[in-house]
């Protein structure tokens, strides 16, 4: 019996389509410095998190995975972060208002061309150390200009803020939680925070990677995994693409300082 037309052009369509159907069940990546959403290769499927992604080699503002912060929840606009991140902190800020603290985002997700942007014009002398040290006029050895850098600021690639999980709240400074309002708003954190998923990376005493940091803290439901595919496939070599990238290697910056973190953030 001959098939009519419709029906057969109906069926070679659905043939065709096939394919690309399957190829749905793959992990959703996010596509290197465009942010658009694209489906990985069968390489990838057993990880959403590409290294473009860890490395922050994205657009935050073009990619479906992050969202915008409200303004009342920071100390200015434009910051963007994952969702889950940032419902779980909407919580943890309501309950935290309801013991007289004030919880607000004063840094969010920072892509590679940000840290970039920062690192460089630390490298560059253009802007000054939190101490006064200018890095170009004061060091000349480019590895202890890096690691001097890195006691404020992460290679770019490295940082956690890549992510959209991670946070910085209230201050810069670690003085400021250590009396007054920081204090109170510190100790409610080191009490509460974990039970809406965060965490605190940079503590004290570790023995590698960035010095203290009270106010910053991390999202574990996604950072651990994404700490977990970083010990997996990223390395030092490719650390690079911006001014004394080459001392990377040298540091050891990804185990010292992508994976330096307290062990109960991992």
């Amino acid at each position: 019996m001959t098939i009519p037309s419709k029906k057969l052009l109906t069926l070679i369509i659905t043939v065709l389509l096939l394919p690309a159907c399957k190829a749905g069940d793959a992990s959703l990546a996010i596509h290197p410095e465009s942010g658009s959403s694209v489906k990985n290769s069968q390489n990838h499927q057993s990880s959403p998190y590409t290294t473009h992604y860890l490395m922050g080699k994205f657009n935050p503002a073009k990619t479906a995975l992050f969202v915008k912060i409200p303004k009342k929840y920071t100390d200015r606009t434009g910051l963007y972060i994952r969702e889950e991140a940032l419902n779980a902190f909407i919580k943890m800020q309501a309950a935290a208002k309801k013991s007289g603290v004030k919880l607000t985002i004063r840094s969010a997700t920072r892509n590679f061309s940000y840290q970039k942007r920062i690192w460089e014009r630390k490298w560059l002398g253009k802007r000054k150390l939190s101490d006064g040290t200018n890095v170009a006029r004061d060091i000349r050895n480019p590895v202890d200009k890096s690691l001097k850098i890195l006691q404020y600021s992460a290679m770019p690639g490295t940082s956690r803020h890549h992510w959209g999980t991670d946070i910085d709240l209230n201050s810069f400074s670690n003085k400021w939680f250590e009396s007054g309002k920081g204090l109170k708003l510190f100790n409610w954190l080191e009490v509460n925070a974990e039970k809406y998923g965060f965490c605190r990376p940079y503590t004290a005493n570790r023995p590698h990677g960035y010095q203290e940091e009270k106010w910053h803290w991390s999202y574990l439901p996604l950072s651990v995994p994404m700490t977990k595919v970083a010990q997996q496939t990223l390395n030092d070599q490719q650390i690079s693409g911006f001014l004394g990238s080459e001392t990377a290697q040298q540091i050891g910056v990804v185990n010292k300082y992508i994976l330096g973190i307290s062990k109960s953030c991992r």
